[in-house]
């Protein structure tokens, strides 16, 4: 076969002109519509009107163009079947052999802050999917194109043989499907969001791929790193990286972690994360103090891990960073002098951020979570507590300054793998119990974790003590004050506990479980 006759459409036209001028030049006639006929014709590349080959206008302002069986039974006609052939002859159709067809931008019309509803509706194309699908489905004859990378493969076949290659097309096709289902699934999105229906009764969800990583989490297991077509900003899927290797599998999920802890401070922060767990919480005047803490919370598991900063950072934060090995460093900023000093190592992945929306002004996302033979969705978890949500239900009150840690302790321990117990003090983090199959195991880890520390230090659980052990190794220890979430039917033996040695404890009436 030769492809003879292409029918181009596109909204983005990028690349389009050179494409369509090489194609003439190869004899292929041009079919076209709209504005990519106006555009053609006034370059100077021979071109067909829609309308001539339909034989009848397009109307209700383009809304209706090509769909009408002189373009569809060109795309959909079986070629080597006798009885399409003779159909196609007797109604005076002839076939399309290449469409090149790219969607109105949906995509960026929602993304914009003022969209109007019936803007977004207007932005929904109709003829054009339709046409790709004609075109994909019936690949064993016509070549498809839906992306501008694709043109020049397609220009090398055309000149090289006069046609594409069949496995060129079927690449081609499955492009297409994928296309126009995640054309489709940000439509279906928006409009279920819109009806106030977020969780419907069947979820489809759509990313576009950032890079393929070298490997998953271990170097057994492939993976790739993909993002959401309209990812708000100051996010992982977002950063520019500006020094260092290729971010592999875990250092994304670490990054993304760490993220998600700096970004509860509207004061200066820095979080040092491993393996998806704060090892060290810092917040201060500025960002330099917030690193020290956030250093001086565990020195040890701070090597090889992730920082991240809500503000930029200067030369001398940056000093201290390079004088250990870290993975990642992400902050909305790096001043030129800090670049200089960070870019001297190699192997560091500096990520410039942008803007960190303030912890005030967060709303909850939907989080898609794979399980075997299916997934999980849910909010994330964006709650965030203030004095007047809690309840004191100790003797004692807490002090000011225990108060100031203990929310501090709340907003950290939310983010560590349950059973999670986190002490505090002086705004850092002094111990961290994560992952433990029952919270006094925690409570040793962080205890031990803090040592002198632990001494004048509050605890935060995310979740309530079952029974009073955990606020017995906190008395031992010298803890003050306690935050929990409450809620257990042995509350009541908790607050004796805490009673009994003067312990300040609050109830929150939120948990915080992180599996």
């Amino acid at each position: 076969m030769t492809i003879r006759r292409a029918l181009i459409s596109v909204s983005d036209k990028t690349g389009i002109v050179e494409f369509s001028r090489a194609l003439a030049g190869l004899g292929v006639q041009i079919i076209s519509t709209g504005g990519t006929a106006s555009l053609l014709e006034k370059e100077g590349v021979p071109v067909i009107g829609i309308s001539d080959v339909t034989g009848f206008p397009e109307i209700l302002d383009g809304r209706v163009k090509t769909l009408h069986p002189a373009v569809h039974s060109g795309l959909l006609a079986v070629r080597d079947d006798e009885e399409h052939q003779k159909a196609m002859q007797e109604l005076g159709l002839d076939y399309i052999d290449l469409v090149v067809v790219n969607l109105y931008p949906f995509a960026a019309t929602i993304a914009k802050p003022d969209v109007s509803y019936e803007d977004a509706i207007e932005n929904i194309d109709i003829g054009g999917p339709t046409m790709l699908r004609s075109a994909a489905k019936n690949h064993a004859f016509v070549t498809v194109v839906v992306d501008a990378a694709d043109y020049q493969t397609v220009l090398d076949e055309v000149k090289a043989q006069g046609d594409t290659t069949l496995e060129t097309r079927k690449s081609l096709a499955a492009k297409v499907f994928r296309h126009t289902g995640a054309y489709d699934a940000l439509i279906s999105d928006y409009l279920s969001k819109l009806q106030g229906n977020p969780l419907p009764e069947s979820y489809t969800v759509t990313y576009e791929k950032v890079q393929d990583l070298r490997y998953g989490e271990n170097p057994h297991q492939k993976a790739a790193f993909y993002r959401k077509p309209l990812a708000s900003a100051g996010n992982i899927t977002t950063a520019e990286q500006l020094h260092g290797k290729e971010l592999s599998y875990n250092n994304i999920n670490d990054a993304n972690a760490a993220l998600a802890i700096v970004k509860e401070f509207n004061e200066p922060a820095v979080v040092a994360v491993k393996h998806m767990n704060p090892c060290g919480v810092g917040i201060g005047s500025d960002i330099h103090e917030a690193y020290q803490k956030a250093y001086a919370a565990d020195p040890t598991s701070i090597f090889g891990g992730i920082v991240a900063a809500n503000r930029a950072i200067g030369v001398e934060t940056a000093k201290l960073l390079s004088e250990i090995f870290l993975e990642i460093v992400i902050a909305p900023d790096f001043t030129p002098e800090a670049l200089e000093v960070l870019t001297k190592k190699k192997n560091i992945r500096l990520m410039k951020l942008g803007e960190i929306q303030a912890a005030s002004e967060r709303k909850p996302e939907w989080l898609v979570t794979s399980v075997d033979g299916g997934m999980l969705v849910q909010e994330s978890d964006v709650h965030s507590l203030t004095e007047a949500d809690i309840q004191i239900v100790t003797n004692r009150k807490p002090t000011e300054e225990e108060l100031k840690q203990l929310l501090f302790g709340w907003k950290v321990v939310k983010h560590v793998k349950s059973n999670a117990i986190l002490l505090a003090s002086d705004d850092m983090t002094v111990g961290v119990g994560a992952g433990q199959m029952n919270r006094v195991g925690a409570a040793r880890i962080a205890i031990e974790q803090a040592g002198d520390k632990a001494k004048g230090a509050v605890l935060a659980s995310d979740a309530f003590f079952p029974m009073g052990d955990t606020l017995e190794l906190a008395a031992k220890a010298g803890i003050t004050a306690v935050i929990q979430p409450g809620g257990s039917i042995k509350d009541e033996e908790s607050i004796a506990v805490a009673n009994a040695h003067n312990i300040a404890m609050v109830l929150t009436g939120v948990r915080h479980f992180k599996h």
